[in-house]
């Protein structure tokens, strides 16, 4: 289980390490990664699912569709989704490939594939990514979300996000995106802390706190 660590004492390493991600750290102010246990692996996942490839607005009515079919709890479960035909799946807006993908990640939660919020704490990050990757439709870069956003670790470089790669391009002035080799390469200097440096990349494509 990774050890904890201190915001604080992170971006102070970052300011220090890298003097233009400095700027965009004073910019943007205190990153709020951290431990979010909120629903479970299951909902997380299947609202990353639901979400993919499509704008914000429409995935969230889609997402939302599906979840008030389980009216009224409106939680997701596994057993309750493998007990749904595919057509109510599809007739709330799922295509073919995400009612199947959820599915299947229903079927591998029953099955102990997919941990609890508390085995996933214990477990390493390749070793979530490794795992969680059997599931269809579940990729490298929805695991390292759920590693960030959920399980607050500090030390991850997610090097196919668009999102990180325009804001490295910004921060750094270059011409072109970086490619995932040049990416990983400049920050082996943000260890163990790339997490938060990926935040402040996402952050450097917004207009800094107090801007109009």
């Amino acid at each position: 289980m990774p050890p904890p660590f201190d915001l604080e004492d992170a971006t102070r390493a970052l300011r220090e390490c890298d003097p233009r991600l400095a700027k965009v750290i004073v910019a943007h102010g205190p990153c709020p990664i951290g431990p979010n246990g909120a629903g479970t692996p299951f909902s997380a996942l299947a609202r990353s699912i639901a979400y993919q490839q499509l704008a914000g607005k429409a995935a969230a009515t889609i997402h939302g569709r599906v979840i008030a079919l389980y009216h009224p709890r409106r939680i997701l479960r596994p057993e309750d989704v493998l007990a749904t035909e595919d057509e109510r799946l599809r007739g709330a807006g799922l295509s073919r490939a995400k009612t199947a993908a959820i599915k299947d990640l229903a079927r591998k939660t029953v099955e102990g594939v997919v941990p609890s919020w508390a085995a996933l704490r214990r477990m390493e990050d390749e070793e979530i990514i490794e795992r969680l990757t059997t599931v269809r439709g579940v990729g490298r870069w929805t695991v390292e979300m759920l590693l960030i956003f959920h399980l607050g670790r500090p030390d991850v470089l997610p090097v196919s996000d668009y999102g990180v790669r325009k804001g490295f391009q910004r921060t750094y002035g270059k011409r072109a995106l970086p490619t995932p080799k040049q990416l990983t390469k400049h920050a082996e200097r943000w260890r163990p802390y790339r997490s938060i440096a990926s935040w402040y990349l996402w952050r450097a494509l917004e207009k800094p706190n107090g801007d109009a």
